[in-house]
């Protein structure tokens, strides 16, 4: 790839934040676009090295890419991470956190550049076809997608690791060698050493044909995209849920079609046929007073009034009572369900000086709301104020003493209602 090459590859973007693991691939890359910022001073170059702590050599590399940045005059950014447990596997968890990181880190106006190349495109296809993916899952990677406001761009794409190797050699560079490469255990590696070289042994132009098939799945998506997209449009709700009688009527494989876009429209990972089929059978149609719920990569997808939801899997907080010792001060609530606030105005009543203030989650007894006779339990609350049943165990319910006064964002008790008070506010 020439200069002009990856100038044009990276338009019109002159702010870049390059991913790099100070691995062969990223070490070409930023060396190609640190020369062309030498002939375009007006390109602005950032490098942003993950550190997973997975490997004992982690701190070793953190060393090289300070070094190498600091020749090439590029600032660097270390983001130490830490992969979670939900079971993805190590790999995914490494990507997940990867990326987050890269979108915590990214300025306006600024585009992402990631160093996947030819060879990568492969295994990504190869991966693909073993989870049994239809046309989506078969487009592997795209040279370009939207990601956090912005772009991610993978310039090196049509390029094999052998070319850029070439290249690396013709100019001198040094780069690091990730020891877990060589363990084959991980299903990329495994596909790396043992199954691609034989592959391009017998044909040597393997990777460039399934690139070929890639791009041909994702053209086929996309036209998919333009006949199916108003349709869609059309069953969504405001807030993403999917209608589910207009999909009744269809045919099975437009069905699918349409549920895997409106999953896209979440940015879910594409599941499989028989995932596809579970979310149907087992939550679209299962029967009336069920609350059926399938997990899919740390998300669910539920059922409520006729439609379709995908909500970010959380722990029931049902027995979890939390002092607000300050109530002037915002309360952080746990597991990442958000913040509460009194702010005003409102018509939450302040508490008195004998008053301790909690959030819980759970009320028992009788309930007397305003503008609603007589009393009710908080069940038949959650059911005529339309809360859905994965909202009615996580929204925050103000206490003072034992005396419930507010839901946020749902009812004031008469015990907390007052003329000029104060509003209980959930940022989830």
């Amino acid at each position: 790839m020439t200069l002009p090459a990856i100038a044009q590859a990276v338009s019109p973007y002159r702010q870049l934040l390059v991913g790099f693991s100070g691995g062969l691939d990223s070490t070409v890359l930023l060396h190609r676009l640190m020369l062309w910022r030498e002939q375009a001073p007006d390109v602005q170059l950032r490098a942003m090295h993950i550190h997973h702590g997975l490997s004992p050599f982690a701190d070793d590399w953190v060393a090289h890419c300070e070094a190498l940045c600091a020749a090439w005059n590029i600032p660097l950014t270390v983001a130490r991470v830490t992969l979670g447990d939900d079971g993805l596997g190590t790999e995914a968890q490494a990507r997940k956190a990867r990326y987050a990181a890269f979108a915590d880190a990214l300025k306006p106006g600024e585009a992402l550049v990631t160093a996947q190349h030819l060879d990568d495109q492969c295994e990504t296809f190869l991966l693909a076809l073993k989870r049994g993916s239809g046309p989506a899952g078969l487009s592997a990677m795209p040279e370009r997608s939207e990601f956090a406001g912005t772009q991610l761009i993978r310039p090196l794409l049509s390029e094999s690791r052998a070319s850029l190797e070439a290249w690396a050699r013709e100019h001198d560079l040094r780069w690091i060698e990730d020891e877990s490469n060589q363990d084959d255990g991980y299903d990329r590696n495994f596909l790396r050493l043992r199954v691609l070289p034989q592959l391009a042994e017998r044909w040597p132009h393997f990777a460039q044909a399934t690139a070929r098939s890639a791009q041909l799945c994702a053209e086929q998506e996309s036209l998919l995209d333009e006949l199916l997209g108003e349709e869609l449009a059309e069953m969504l709700s405001p807030q993403g849920a999917l209608a589910i009688p207009p999909l009744e009527t269809l045919s099975a494989a437009r069905r699918a079609s349409l549920l895997r876009r409106w999953l896209a429209t979440h940015n879910a990972a594409m599941p499989s046929r028989a995932m596809l089929n579970r979310i149907w059978d087992e939550v679209a149609q299962a029967r009336e007073d069920a609350a059926p719920c399938v997990h899919l990569n740390g998300f669910e997808v539920r059922r409520y009034k006729g439609q379709l939801w995908w909500i970010a899997s959380r722990p029931s907080l049902t027995d979890v009572v939390l002092p607000w010792t300050t109530p002037e001060d915002d309360l952080v609530l746990p597991f990442g369900t958000g913040v509460v606030s009194l702010t005003k105005p409102g018509n939450v009543r302040l508490p008195l000086a004998h008053e301790a203030v909690t959030v819980r989650f759970k009320a028992s007894g009788m309930l007397h709301i305003v503008g609603r006779n007589g009393g009710r339990k908080l069940k038949k609350i959650w059911q005529e104020s339309n809360v859905p049943p994965w909202l009615r165990d996580t929204t925050p319910l103000l206490f003072y003493g034992e005396t419930l006064i507010a839901a946020a964002g749902v009812f004031i008790t008469e015990e907390g209602w007052a003329e000029e008070g104060v509003c209980l506010e959930w940022k989830a």
